[in-house]
């Protein structure tokens, strides 16, 4: 069996650091083969260590040789001291170094010593204890910045905040145990309903049923249903617990209407609609690798959901706007309705079967025509002195001197 390897190696930004002494380590996503995501921390000196050791291993490919033969990206050496600006000016070259070396050819990207290099290690789960007076400072990188390597410096974009509305015990190492009140910042967000967050100098997975944006109580983030819905498949079955909850099978087709962010959608079965979690869906048309969840511990079971958290503290006077199911279901009949009104037709078909049915027959052989009985009758053409009957008598005298010009060049 093949060893995994690294698909995607994103630079997310980086992190000030004040324990033992003042550092800084950059923050990067490792995506790997089996669609795990990783998200772990390296200075700069230890990455340009590493860049060493690749040029050793593949000197043909180093350009050691004959320098015409490179193919290894080039990569800096660290200075005697780097400071806050050295690092945030050289974000843009170190995330063009790690795309050109995820794309470098499969014995040299997924060698043994990439793979080592950029596999989780422990301090990266548990980072070190933190100063007693000094908060870690963490900035991330904008998007523009990271597909340009020029050094103009942007000002940092500090990790989103969020506060926590209950008390959550953890059920992993992964995870983060947080009693309410206390602020989160956020590191990153998954469609799941797990976040990963940061709380003082311990780092975690955390569900987003129990966070809270600081600003207020809804999310920008969170669209409006859409009820024309998106094809996906269930990868998982699950049975209900909640009334508003579906209990569906592995391999069911189901119509996504509403993806809410704590990893509880609203899918559509039929004419029936309810809450599954996001995790045991696969979008139609999108490849699901062998064992694409294994290992990662925090997307075993759904995360806890919003209405099931109890005794919720929440700062905003205005609670989230929830839409109930019996709103969901009355807007979601309508909406299969005025589909088949305008279809032009009552079908028999379940409405997800009927539709996908439609998706897969689009061929020109089954359009169907009407057959010529059916066509209304075209009228005859009235004669031309029915014509005249019926023109004005400026037409009439028009009509009857061009007629007399005619024959008179004729004869």
């Amino acid at each position: 069996m093949e060893s995994i390897y690294i698909r995607h190696v994103e630079l997310l930004g980086f992190e000030k650091r004040f324990f033992p002494s003042q550092h800084h380590v950059y923050m990067l996503l490792i995506k790997w083969s089996d669609l795990s995501e990783k998200l772990i921390y390296r200075k700069y000196p230890e990455i340009h260590t590493f860049h060493k050791s690749l040029k050793e291993m593949f000197p043909i490919e180093a350009g050691d040789i004959d320098a015409k033969d490179r193919i290894i990206p080039s990569l800096p050496a660290p200075k005697w001291f780097d400071n806050q600006k050295t690092t945030e000016t050289r974000q843009g070259t170190l995330a063009e170094y790690c795309r050109d070396l995820v794309a470098l050819p499969p014995k040299i990207s997924r060698s043994q010593l990439v793979r080592n290099f950029f596999q989780v290690r422990p301090e990266d789960e548990t980072p070190p204890a933190p100063h007693p007076y000094k908060k870690n400072e963490t900035y991330v990188m904008s998007k523009d910045r990271a597909r340009d390597n020029k050094s103009e410096i942007t000002g940092p974009i500090m990790l989103e905040t969020y506060r926590v509305i209950a008390d959550y015990k953890h059920s992993s190492k992964h995870e983060l145990s947080l009693e309410v009140g206390a602020l989160v910042d956020i590191v990153e967000k998954t469609s799941n309903g797990w976040w990963f967050c940061q709380c003082d100098s311990r780092q975690g997975w955390v569900p987003a049923s129990y966070l809270e944006p600081l600003e207020g109580p809804e999310e920008a983030e969170e669209p409006d249903p859409n009820y024309e819905g998106e094809l996906y498949i269930t990868t998982k079955g699950y049975n209900a617990v909640e009334d508003d909850e579906l209990t569906l099978v592995v391999g069911e087709t189901v119509e996504v209407i509403h993806k809410l962010l704590d990893g509880w959608w609203v899918v559509r079965k039929g004419e029936l609609t309810g809450h599954y979690p996001s995790m045991f869906l696969l979008k139609t048309g999108e490849k699901k690798g062998p064992g694409n969840e294994k290992g990662v511990l925090r997307r075993e079971t759904p995360p806890p959901r919003r209405s099931t958290i109890r005794n919720a503290q929440s700062i905003h006077a205005k609670g989230r706007k929830k839409i109930t199911q019996d709103t969901y279901r009355r807007n979601s009949r309508r909406y299969l309705q005025q589909r088949g009104q305008r279809s032009g037709r009552a079908s028999t078909q379940p409405p997800l079967l009927e539709r996908k049915n439609n998706s897969e027959n689009i061929a020109p052989k089954t359009v169907a025509t009407k057959p010529k009985e059916d066509l209304p009758a075209i009228p005859p053409r009235p004669s031309p002195e029915l014509i005249l009957e019926r023109c004005t008598e400026d037409t009439c005298k028009r009509i009857s001197i061009r007629k007399a010009a005619e024959t008179e060049i004729t004869s």
